[in-house]
């Protein structure tokens, strides 16, 4: 059974109560000596501790032991890697003792070096023609990422709410429309019509609160439109569940609390429609065919992708994956992660990367094995996706989706099942972004990179302008 260390909150605690370590042994009943070992991580905490703890300070027991280390431990690791660092990397020995002993300290340090990589890529999105004002202002973006990041892309209280709606209004995949339709009406007395596109002011549902309707836009397929209605559901009948969930989020602006509702509506309309343990069962006797999901729950295929990104679950955990979609200029317009890598948080920029390349191929899966210039591997499936499309002015709005995950679940994956991952040239070598790539040599580079200087020699041409 694993020990469970918290001397540096049991130091902040003492702190916080401006007290000696003999004061706090009186408080608790124990030796001082004692209290420096525990504050040193050369005891454990014993339950009976434990719960002296939390009656002497009025503290939540779950709060003391709740550990943060592996995510702390990750962010710390990436951030080394940083070529703003050097060469020379601390090891993870290095990294863990300055979790155990200092992490307040590490969460500042990783504060800073956040501030540090938004201003960088503020700059080299914006340019120099944007005041500073523009520059420094924070993106609600940004931060509903971070949110979402920091509880793993895994919402437990909207999962229970799911299960709860579902076990109450049981039926099968290809009834859950007329189900919500019928769950609206009767218990919300809200109506759901189908409107033109002309008559819905190029918005594809509108809810309608004083009327109490919900317009759906013709140009939604099947499984949009029910997706929609398992959104509005969210909103009408857990708008406290959404309200709790955002209150520690640190999101000020009312655009960006509304903001983080609708993605928390969009988690739990995932939810509903594929309900937490019957999609894990099917993710892994399918072997991931994200296809196959669809099939067997009546949805996208990129609402499938964006499920998988949830499972997360203690005792049912699937493949931790990212998700990413692109469009055709390369911007990502969506971005869910269960990971801690680089690729998933800023990725999405190199055209080595085949999620670029899937715009050639419609609706064909492409896979790949790739590696980033410090030696981390993945797995990815790319694959396009089509928008709405409702008149001839707006066909081939396709967008490019991938799904990735660290090369060691790859197994898990039946995708990935017919490559031999011990030959090294089944790697694609590519970068975050050519601004952040250290590569040499690379022929599709576009940018001279932030943080080193390429060689030139003008007696020589190399694969690209930006270096001999």
């Amino acid at each position: 059974m694993r020990k469970t260390l918290i001397g540096p909150r049991m130091r902040q605690l003492r702190r916080e109560h401006k007290q000696t370590q003999a004061e706090m042994a009186r408080s608790l009943g124990v030796s001082t000596a004692y209290v420096n070992l525990l504050e040193n991580n050369q005891r454990s905490l014993s339950v009976q501790m434990l719960m002296a703890l939390s009656d002497a300070y009025g503290v939540d027991w779950r709060d003391l032991i709740k550990d943060e280390s592996s995510t702390l431990l990750a962010d710390l690791r990436n951030a080394m890697q940083d070529p703003v660092f050097g060469d020379v990397p601390p090891d993870l020995q290095e990294l863990r003792a300055a979790i155990d002993h200092a992490p307040r300290l590490v969460e500042h340090f990783l504060d800073l070096y956040r501030s540090h990589r938004t201003a960088l890529e503020k700059m080299m999105r914006l340019g120099s023609e944007r005041m500073p004002a523009d520059l420094l202002s924070s993106s609600p973006e940004t931060i509903i990422h971070d949110f979402f990041r920091d509880h793993a892309n895994h919402f437990a209280e909207l999962e229970a709410e799911a299960e709860k709606l579902r076990a109450a209004e049981p039926c099968e995949a290809d009834d859950v429309y007329a189900m919500l339709k019928t769950r609206l009406r009767k218990v919300h007395g809200i109506d759901v019509r189908t409107g033109p596109v002309e008559e819905m002011s190029q918005a594809l549902r509108i809810y309608d609160e004083a009327e109490q309707v919900v317009h759906l836009s013709e140009a939604l397929d099947h499984q949009n439109r029910v997706f929609q209605l398992a959104h509005v559901l969210c909103l009408v009948e857990l708008p406290k569940v959404l309200e709790g969930l955002t209150a520690g989020s640190g999101i000020r602006s009312e655009t960006g609390v509304a903001r983080c509702h609708v993605e928390l509506a969009n988690y739990f309309a995932a939810a509903f429609l594929m309900p937490y343990a019957p999609f894990y069962q099917a993710a892994e006797r399918s072997k991931y065919d994200v296809d196959r999901i669809a099939a067997t729950f009546n949805v996208s295929f990129e609402q499938v992708c964006h499920r998988l990104t949830t499972l997360q679950r203690e005792g049912m955990r699937g493949v931790p994956f990212f998700f990413l979609r692109v469009d055709k200029a390369g911007n990502v317009t969506k971005r869910f992660n269960a990971t801690t890598f680089h690729i998933a948080e800023y990725g999405g920029s190199c055209p080595v990367w085949n999620i670029h390349t899937a715009f050639r191929t419609p609706g064909v899966i492409i896979p790949q094995f790739v590696e980033l210039p410090d030696g981390e591997r993945f797995f990815t499936i790319s694959r396009t996706t089509e928008r709405p499309v409702f008149s001839r002015d707006t066909q081939d709005r396709r967008l490019a989706l991938s799904l990735g995950c660290e090369l060691k679940h790859a197994h898990r994956l039946g995708y990935a099942a017919p490559f031999n991952t011990e030959d090294l040239r089944l790697f694609a070598q590519i970068g975050i972004n050519c601004h952040l790539c250290p590569r040499q040599a690379c022929s599709q580079r576009a940018h001279q990179p932030l943080f080193i200087e390429l060689p030139i020699d003008t007696k020589r041409r190399g694969n690209t302008r930006y270096e001999s």
